[in-house]
């Protein structure tokens, strides 16, 4: 009988470990009083999340321009992909959070009326510490993002360089000064024009371009956040990629860049995925 016990217990622990998995909650919202609005958000809890006393460390990950919050989990496999790289060994359980952005490009509008950055940094980070089991220190949070997310998670270390202790850029949308005088003639045009102001090249979009702060960024000037910049060598966005690389190695600061086969697409950022991953990773155990 107590054989049979220890096998019945063997059985229902290798059950438990065969069927444990993550769990995903999908367009979850919390009100913002800067935007004046409720913000959309889905969030990836580890394994073990709900039973563990320890806190965690967590990835904020950006979408892309006309993309949402559930665009990472539904195209992009992120909840089957995290869950494969945590299993391996590669990454380490950590809780990952997912917030719309609309078509903010996550800086605050030059006009005031669309506060997004002041809203992620001032609401939706304490809002996150305070409803979720996550370590509020530097070194265990870290932010990612593909295309205007990349943008948005690259322009954030430079806003916030006391933040985050890792960033991963995907195809980031780096316009330089060319790039963006031409984009006021494409489709994008009207856009800009209410994020960053009428004309060509406004104060605003400069005070938020990458390039710009980088060129001006003293040498002296602690950045204590380590980079991981990828982008396909099929991708238009390549060039302001390229530049950003050449400019974080005149200044000295740590970076690691990927350029591998592909293109602007959904395959790209999900074979980038276990890679970033495995990175931010990394950075949190560094000791």
């Amino acid at each position: 009988m107590r054989k049979l016990i220890l096998g019945i217990g063997l059985c229902l622990l290798v059950c438990l470990q065969l069927f444990s998995q993550s769990v995903v909650k999908e367009s979850l919202q919390f009100r913002s009083e800067k935007m004046g609005k409720d913000i959309r958000y889905s969030i990836y809890l580890p394994d073990g999340y709900d039973v563990s006393d320890r806190k965690y460390p967590v990835l904020y990950l950006l979408h892309g321009w006309t993309d949402d919050e559930t665009s990472w989990l539904q195209m992009g496999n992120m909840q089957r992909i995290t869950d494969d790289a945590i299993k391996q060994g590669i990454a380490i359980p950590m809780v990952i959070v997912m917030p719309d952005a609309g078509e903010s490009w996550y800086v605050n509008s030059y006009d005031g009326k669309v506060p997004y950055e002041d809203m992620f940094f001032e609401e939706l980070i304490p809002y996150i510490q305070q409803t979720y089991k996550v370590r509020t220190d530097q070194q265990y949070r870290a932010i990612a993002g593909l295309s205007m997310g990349g943008y948005g998670a690259f322009l954030y270390t430079l806003h916030h360089p006391d933040y985050f202790t890792a960033c991963a850029p995907l195809s980031a949308a780096i316009y330089t000064e060319e790039r963006m005088k031409e984009s006021l003639h494409t489709t994008r045009g009207e856009l800009f024009d209410r994020i960053y102001g009428k004309g060509n090249l406004t104060e605003h979009w400069y005070k938020n371009s990458v390039l710009h702060i980088l060129k001006d960024w003293k040498e002296d000037t602690p950045l204590n956040v380590l980079y991981y910049i990828d982008c396909g060598d099929d991708d238009v966005l390549l060039h302001g990629n390229n530049e950003a690389h050449e400019l974080l190695q005149q200044k000295g600061i740590k970076h690691e860049f990927r350029v591998r086969d592909g293109y602007h697409s959904w395959t790209y950022w999900r074979t980038a995925l276990p890679s970033v991953l495995e990175f931010i990773s990394k950075r949190f155990n560094r000791s």
